[in-house]
């Protein structure tokens, strides 16, 4: 007889060319993930090969019952862990069936931004660092703190080793190759300053595949947590009081800021995202205000400043940067929750087509 885990990993490509895509969107909340499978006949390695597909909106939260068919439609594929062989995870965005993007369809706006002659030929480059929390299941307390109490104070626990230090490695490692084998950009991870919180990184990624990295990685991490019995938070500050919140600083260059002379451009594009700061902050996530409080290295939610190696900055220049003359800049405002598409576009539109 057959054991579960024996099913689950059958090699299909043994009996069939047949593949199963996973097609993935993004909820009516604007963070919750939903993905369902279908039978493709063979291997596909493009999204235009892809037929485009339905859902019900009103089971979202994206449309009413009365009317209540969404469409996706296919727009990256990334390698299946879960599934492996040729199977693979499509990342979709949402439109209606005469074919606008739905309300919260971001990807749409950002590949028009993406796409501008101007922002192309800049070739923008981004690294996301997104903070997450692990919580125990049935009581949403991090995971290694005591139930209804708390652990010592910060300290030992970023990129803290040990069993009293470090909570969830298996969680993290996992995810980690995960994301190689799915063909994510994931570029490390480290513990963080709450124990219980990590950091996947993902980038240099160009353009709008930085927005769909992302958001695959935290599906990946969102089905791997659920195979461990573990809830994943995103929320900017999940503990209050003197615990870190939870961030997604966004690295980010263009080809004038990595050429020579290229920190004078810099300079400049930080001076245009002080000029929209307000703009910014109101897209940057959900509850951002619980986190930017000028604690826990963070720059107050009200106040703009850039410094270099200042992590009580909004925009943080490294000092590589400032030594060379070129390179990137970290916008350090972004909230956990926050939409990559909407940051990433945002940051493009401002530092490159917005003129003040």
């Amino acid at each position: 007889m057959s054991l579960l885990s024996d099913l689950i990993n059958l090699n299909l490509s043994e009996t069939t060319d047949k593949i199963i895509a996973e097609y993935i969107w993004i909820g009516g909340s604007g963070m919750d993930m939903r993905s369902k499978a279908r039978t493709l006949p063979g291997p596909v390695s493009d999204p235009s090969e892809l037929p485009k597909w339905n859902y019900d909106g009103s089971s979202t939260g994206q449309a009413p019952g009365e009317d209540s068919e969404v469409i996706i439609y296919p727009q990256a594929i990334f390698r299946d862990p879960f599934r492996r062989g040729n199977n693979i995870l499509v990342m979709c965005d949402a439109y209606t069936p005469a074919g606008d993007p739905i309300p919260t369809n971001k990807r749409h706006a950002a590949a028009k931004v993406f796409s501008h002659p101007d922002v192309v030929a800049e070739v923008p480059w981004y690294g996301i660092e997104q903070e997450y929390t692990l919580l125990q299941k049935d009581v949403k307390w991090p995971i290694g703190w005591p139930v209804g109490g708390f652990p010592g104070p910060q300290g030992p626990y970023y990129c803290g080793v040990g069993a009293d230090k470090s909570f969830g490695r298996d969680v993290v490692d996992s995810h980690y190759k995960a994301c190689v084998y799915a063909g994510i950009n994931i570029s490390g991870i480290n513990g963080e300053v709450m124990p219980g919180q990590w950091e996947f990184q993902v980038g240099p990624a160009v353009g709008i595949s930085a927005g769909d990295e992302l958001w695959v990685a935290r599906y990946i991490l969102e089905r791997i947590t659920e195979i461990a019995g573990v809830v994943l938070s995103f929320d900017p500050k999940p503990i209050q009081g003197d615990w870190n919140g939870a961030g997604a600083h966004t690295n980010y260059s263009t080809k004038s800021m990595r050429e020579d002379g290229g920190y004078e451009i810099i300079k400049k594009a930080i001076e245009k995202l002080g000029l929209r700061h307000k703009q910014h902050i109101a897209a940057y996530g959900e509850g951002n205000d619980r986190r930017l409080t000028g604690r826990h290295e963070t720059a107050d939610i009200n106040t703009f400043l850039w410094g270099v190696a200042n992590r009580g900055a909004s925009i943080r220049v490294g000092r590589d940067t400032e030594k060379q003359g070129k390179g990137y800049f970290e916008d350090r405002r972004p909230a956990s929750n926050m939409d990559p598409y909407v940051v990433t576009s945002m940051i493009a539109e401002t530092t490159i087509l917005w003129e003040p």
